[in-house]
């Protein structure tokens, strides 16, 4: 598993998003319907062409919820972007953090499942770091999602 740890100073993302249940890998099935409809309404077009950040791409931002007893999370689609809110977007600000930047390839959803499996149950625990507690980011650049050669990343907050 390739990866490389980063720093970024807190930035701001501009998207849509909703609450996903994680109960029996509810997520699994209902995040890619999500991708589904913002490629079907075109809402993935108008977050390549509003990103402005260093992070050349659309991002899938997962929020747990920190209710332990919840089994819920926020999951956003949205893009990196310096500017005021566009209109029919929610904004989110994301904290200053020191990153774990890993490698995905292969098509989607499949590749991005598996690379969260390995990072949680082989690289985790055979690492000092821990989860800083920050939101995940899962980052989709240009190109077809569903290509066997298609390049992403999993960025992780660690402390």
């Amino acid at each position: 598993m390739k990866y490389k740890i980063i720093e970024r100073e807190s930035f701001q993302v501009v998207g849509i998003k909703r609450e996903i249940s994680c109960v029996n890998g509810a997520n699994l099935i209902e995040i890619p319907k999500m991708w589904a409809d913002v490629h079907a309404d075109g809402t993935n077009d108008l977050l390549f062409k509003l990103n402005n950040g260093e992070i050349k791409g659309v991002l899938g931002v997962c929020i747990v919820k920190q209710d332990a007893q919840s089994e819920l999370m926020d999951y956003w689609i949205a893009t990196e972007y310096n500017g005021d809110t566009p209109e029919g977007l929610l904004n989110l600000e994301l904290p200053a953090s020191k990153w774990g930047v890993f490698e995905v390839h292969g098509p989607m959803p499949e590749a991005i499942q598996n690379v969260w499996k390995q990072i949680y149950s082989d690289w985790f625990p055979s690492n000092d770091y821990k989860h800083a507690g920050a939101p995940d980011l899962e980052v989709y650049f240009a190109g077809e999602p569903w290509g066997p050669d298609y390049y992403s990343e999993i960025w992780i907050p660690l402390k």
